[in-house]
């Protein structure tokens, strides 16, 4: 076989590839009741997402850090035949946490519509290969099935991401299907029913612009977890050092020493313009109109990592992250500059230790 013959590796894997091994080890130790179509247990996906030791000393790295309970919750939730909307703020790990589930409970994440303003209903009950309609008529040859329609058929979990994105008529498609568990076709006059083990996770967030409220009947059909920003500095930096290292390995950059230490100043630099007010607790602060979630603070960390190695010597400094958390900071180019210029005068230049990250973007904001 030639070079170009051999199979590309993927950028980005399914959560059902990237851990298929611990899923395998997981399904071969689970003998608790499983609900219909699932692949593992309530017990062994709460195990899956949040990591642990098994008996046979296998270790299943965490997916999610935050309240078991709320894990539970949202497990318990897909085991009945109540569909799933977990909510909060931009970065909290919503697709994460959806994708994940969704790999481990049916071993398929892909079932996804993508919310957008442009998504329309097609993308929720179905389409039509237009060439065959035209040539057939309306046929089941023709039907062309959305993701939801066929999690319904297999019996699978279907995600929606970004639900308040898609225009609010769309979005009402979805309440025959979670209400009734059946998709009419009236062209065709028939129904698809959903198997057992049929199930939507919905992801939204009522912070970003270009929101479209759920409407009432539709919010009634989900059960809502609310997804936290991370409750600590110290969680919050745990969060964002295991996610750059694996993304690290999986785009493959050159090896760069632990940055413990820029990691952490991200990290409160953002704790602190999220929250209005300096780690002490004695500085009151201007809110930027970003979001500033760990994320970002993973992209950022990223990002100074392939400068460094790149262009740098290999240690990740000041210099290497300070464009970036200028471009996290300053979305609106009047309003968040000056509370950018603000912070950096008051907080960062008053922190001795600090002076090399001020010195840093004072250069890159000028």
């Amino acid at each position: 076989m030639t070079t170009t013959d051999a199979k590309p590796e993927l950028l980005r894997p399914h959560a059902e590839q990237a851990y298929a091994e611990e899923l395998r080890t997981l399904a071969a130790i689970d003998d608790r009741p499983r609900p219909p179509s699932w692949q593992l247990s309530p017990w062994a996906v709460v195990t899956y997402l949040l990591g642990g030791t098994l008996d046979d000393g296998t270790v299943i790295s965490p997916k999610y850090v935050g309240p078991r309970r709320l894990m539970e919750v949202a497990v318990a939730t897909l085991a009945t035949d109540r569909a799933l909307l977990l909510l909060g703020v931009p970065g909290t790990a919503k697709t994460w946490v959806s994708e994940h589930l969704s790999a481990a409970i049916t071993g398929a994440s892909t079932l996804l519509v993508q919310g957008t303003s442009g998504t329309a209903e097609e993308a929720i009950r179905y389409g039509w290969n237009y060439a065959r309609l035209l040539a057939e008529g309306p046929s089941a040859g023709a039907l062309v099935p959305s993701p939801v329609m066929t999690a319904m058929r297999r019996g699978a979990i279907a995600r929606i991401e970004e639900l308040t994105r898609i225009p609010s008529d769309v979005q009402d498609a979805l309440i025959t299907v979670l209400s009734e568990k059946t998709l009419p076709v009236p062209e065709l006059g028939m129904e698809v029913q959903a198997a057992k083990g049929f199930n939507v996770i919905a992801t939204a967030n009522d912070r970003d612009r270009g929101v479209n409220d759920l409407s009432s009947a539709l919010r009634r059909r989900f059960n809502t977890v609310v997804l936290p920003l991370p409750a600590s500095e110290d969680e919050e930096v745990a969060i964002v050092t295991r996610r750059v290292e694996q993304l690290g390995s999986a785009l493959e950059l050159p090896a760069v020493p632990a940055a413990a230490e820029e990691v952490r100043r991200v990290v409160r630099v953002f704790r602190e313009l999220r929250s209005g007010m300096t780690a002490d607790g004695r500085t009151k602060l201007k809110t930027p109109s970003g979001t500033l979630s760990t994320a970002e603070a993973i992209s950022v960390i990223t990002n100074g990592i392939a400068l460094s190695a790149h262009f740098g010597d290999g240690t990740l400094r000041a210099s290497d992250i300070a464009g970036a958390v200028l471009g996290s900071v300053v979305k609106d180019p009047v309003a968040d500059a000056v509370i950018w210029t603000e912070y950096l005068e008051a907080v960062v230049r008053e922190r001795p230790e600090w002076s090399d990250f001020y010195r840093a973007c004072r250069e890159v904001h000028g």
